[in-house]
């Protein structure tokens, strides 16, 4: 019973950009596959169907919900499943001198993530300030909220969440220590902007310590170059980012790999970010902010 209750709350998790991510993948018989934020398996489910190989393909998440998921999603198959970081998977794959003619790097925080109170990600409701991607790890949001130093706070705020008002927000968080909960933290960032627009005020705050807590934007600089050498030849790769500082690191990388010199590695599928069709963004609304780059192996 249990089993099919987690399931079921795991369905309701809709891929973003499935039908783009299938048109720049293009996945024939007999492929293989890495998906370095598998989740949910929306979009492996989709890719693993129309190369119907299991064996070549590798699934990464680093969330044990994800992965167990995965396990009753792939159940009976010999499919690689491997609960790490994306960074840790890629180098690991990277040692065991693999090749994969299609990658997948899907970077948002799932809606399953975000709609559980007892994870911390989410502004609705109140839930206790964790943030963490993978539960096994020490660094939580409250050890950041009630330990780091204002300066510290500040960059956070400043750096990954483009926060005009950092600095304000990181005394009001300094001030009310010790914080416990995300509506404490919600209700600073909402005091700093009194009379708030349609994005709620702590939209940017909340961004800012989920990267902190979960080393996102040092883990994709990293990760970015070792794709691009995990990849075949004529292997093609598809990244969706969901907030500019990613996007502007994947759309730098794949730039510097295609260029137009005669030994470029890549050539560009993608001039412009693909961002979801206003029909999708009315059934799945965290599409919204979805931007996909792809690009093939030369």
């Amino acid at each position: 019973m249990h089993q099919n209750k987690h399931q079921n709350t795991y369905k309701q998790h809709v891929p973003v950009l499935l039908d783009e991510v299938l048109q720049y993948l293009d996945p024939k018989a007999g492929e293989s596959y890495l998906d370095l934020t598998a989740g949910y398996a929306g979009h492996a489910k989709a890719v693993t169907e129309r190369t119907g190989s299991l064996t070549t393909t590798v699934l990464v998440d680093r969330d044990n919900n994800a992965i167990k998921v995965l396990k009753e999603t792939f159940d009976g198959t010999d499919i690689d499943l491997r609960q790490q970081d994306f960074l840790s998977a890629s180098e690991q794959l990277l040692a065991e001198d693999r090749r994969f003619d299609m990658i997948l790097a899907d970077l948002g925080v799932s809606s399953p993530h975000l709609n559980e109170d007892s994870r911390g990600f989410s502004l609705q409701g109140s839930g206790p300030l964790d943030m963490r991607m993978d539960q096994e790890q020490v660094l939580t949001a409250e050890i950041i909220l009630n330990t780091y130093s204002i300066d510290k706070l500040t960059d956070i705020l400043k750096r990954y969440g483009e926060e005009p008002k950092a600095r304000q927000i990181a005394a009001g968080i300094v001030h009310a220590r010790p914080l416990t909960s995300t509506d404490q933290l919600a209700e600073i960032a909402k005091r700093a902007w009194p009379g708030h627009s349609r994005v709620h005020p702590a939209t940017r705050t909340f961004q800012a310590i989920r990267i902190a807590v979960n080393d996102e934007l040092g883990m994709l600089e990293k990760g970015l170059p070792i794709w691009l050498k995990l990849l075949a030849p004529g292997g093609r790769i598809a990244i969706i980012s969901f907030h500019s500082l990613e996007d502007r690191l994947v759309k730098q990388a794949l730039k510097e790999a295609s260029g137009e010199r005669y030994d470029a590695e890549l050539r560009l599928l993608t001039k412009r970010p693909v961002v979801a069709t206003p029909e999708e963004i009315v059934t799945n609304p965290r599409a919204r902010s979805a931007k996909l780059r792809a690009a093939v192996k030369k």
